[in-house]
């Protein structure tokens, strides 16, 4: 589909398609491709060219090291990065506590840690989700008593993502145990060298290691790491999960998924035709095709809505709904077009097979892993919720 971008925005298309021509590394697309990765050196490495370029931060402003990029411009760049098999940016200290920092940290805590988010020094986790406070965030149980000039942790966080690549991770704590849930709830960030803290690994079942559990025993944070103050955490996180939902739409990754699916139907064979040309899946297929030309148009008008200074609310909630059901979609495509090929777990195992399409082997470890998309980041049933209160009040 033709978007119609500005003349100026089409020029910026073209800067970076040159950009990722040069700069992004064979190796690291070629395992991006294949669902091999990226590795952890993959994303540092990804990450110091994109810094090097002064592009790893575009959105930020420029005061604080970023272009000052406006949402179209953030969408372009994301989307030509997927399209063109580069590894996803790390989002927890560049999407995520970067903009929090920025409106709610101190002077001092901006100088500290927005500098080491861009240089590499920083690699940030999240600390939202508990065993008993997923969805249901406010109902958290982690603990944060203050003594003097500490807070003293203890409680459990689980599902934290590249925890085991981290060195800090911000957290939503209790800091006061009365009153409404969300009223107690206070943004806390936390060096994970600190003694009491233990990371231990949760297994997925496609066999990967991305996600672990937490556990806080008696760890003493300095109260200079409170961001914001005490008890507006519920507000920080709301702030902080409208950034994290639109990014999860992934609308990139779903036009990039798209032609790989249409290059695996044009060669596997049913009955003797290319599988495209059956009439059931490509009705399925056109169906979704449909839909992400939709969810596009309407990404790039409530981004236009964004840069012209308007407000979103619950449009990031539709957005996450929309855009991690037409990934799941497609993976469901490109499971049925392969058939019992799907069932290998390594990708290696479908390099030889003749129906492989070039670019991203879709395989049981790449389908069960997308499975997780429509629960993290909140629920899409809890989006629905989000989307029916906003409509009625609307």
């Amino acid at each position: 589909m033709d978007l119609s971008y500005s003349p100026a925005e089409h020029a910026f298309q073209s800067e970076v398609r040159a950009f990722l021509a040069e700069a992004l590394p064979s190796d690291i697309a070629a395992r991006v491709a294949r669902g091999d990765g990226p590795t952890r050196d993959d994303m540092e490495a990804w990450h110091r060219i994109l810094n090097d370029k002064n592009w790893l931060a575009g959105p930020w402003p420029t005061e604080f090291g970023g272009q000052g990029w406006g949402p179209i411009e953030l969408h372009i760049f994301e989307e030509e990065c997927a399209l063109a098999n580069a590894p996803r940016i790390v989002p927890f200290g560049l999407k995520m506590l970067g903009p929090v920092l920025m409106k709610f940290g101190t002077k001092s805590q901006q100088a500290e840690y927005l500098p080491r988010i861009l240089d590499g020094r920083d690699w940030w986790c999240q600390g939202y989700s508990e065993p008993g406070a997923g969805s249901d965030l406010a109902s958290l149980k982690t603990r944060a008593e203050r003594e003097g000039d500490h807070y003293v942790v203890t409680g459990q966080k689980t599902w934290t993502t590249l925890g085991q690549y981290a060195n800090r991770i911000f957290c939503l704590v209790r800091t006061k145990f009365d009153g409404k849930p969300q009223e107690g709830i206070s943004f806390l960030l936390v060096d994970l060298d600190l003694p009491g803290i233990e990371m231990r690994p949760i297994r997925l079942i496609e066999g990967g290691y991305e996600v672990n559990e937490v556990f806080f025993t008696d760890v003493r944070v300095p109260v200079a790491n409170l961001v914001g103050d005490e008890n507006m955490g519920w507000t920080i996180a709301k702030y902080l999960l409208g950034h994290e939902r639109t990014n999860i739409a992934g609308t990139g990754f779903s036009v990039q998924a798209l032609a790989e699916v249409k290059a695996l139907a044009r060669k596997v064979l049913r009955g003797g035709k290319p599988l495209i040309q059956n009439p059931l899946f490509a009705a399925r297929l056109a169906r979704v095709e449909a839909e992400l030309d939709a969810m596009r148009l309407t990404n790039l008008r409530m981004l236009s809505l964004a840069a012209d200074g308007g407000q979103l609310t619950f449009e990031p909630s539709m957005l996450k709904i929309k855009g991690t059901e037409i990934r799941q979609t497609l993976n469901d495509l490109a499971r049925r077009a392969l058939g019992p090929a799907a069932a290998p777990f390594p990708s290696e195992d479908l390099d030889n097979l003749a129906i492989a399409p070039p670019g991203h082997a879709q395989n049981a470890a790449g389908y069960f892993n997308n499975r997780k998309i429509s629960i993290y980041g909140g629920s899409n049933e809890i989006q629905r919720n989000i989307l029916a209160k906003g409509m009625m009040r609307g």
